[in-house]
């Protein structure tokens, strides 16, 4: 678990954002995973995915990392943010443009109001 562990700390602070998903940011294989790749990729968000479905060490290794128990999993600058809701809450609040602004994450601002309006 040590070497999985190892992998996942490596690819979370590699990467500016990096999604844990079931499939991948092209292709989902489940709906919180789409909900939350489709934020990003509708935000023009720049981000590294990994599918927890290609390797279980790697799906189970995810959730001791973080010691949250669901995927998906989004880390922005090697922290964890959280998962399908919690995204969901934060871009429809704003905090998700405020996490990616303070973080120097570049995002479609005006897509991100795009989401707000049709959710509002």
């Amino acid at each position: 678990m040590t070497d999985v562990k190892t992998q996942i700390d490596e690819t979370v602070k590699a990467n500016d954002v990096v999604l844990y998903m079931k499939g991948t940011k092209s292709m989902p294989q489940c709906g919180f995973s789409s909900r939350v790749a489709g934020v990003l990729n509708y935000m023009g968000v720049e981000f590294s995915d990994v599918n927890v479905l290609a390797d279980d060490a790697v799906r189970q290794g995810i959730k001791d990392y973080s010691d949250w128990p669901t995927v998906p999993q989004l880390y922005v600058k090697g922290e964890f943010v959280g998962g399908c809701d919690i995204i969901t809450e934060m871009t429809l609040s704003g905090e998700l443009d405020q996490l990616f602004e303070d973080n120097g994450v570049t995002y479609d601002k005006e897509a991100a109001d795009r989401i707000r309006e049709a959710n509002g």
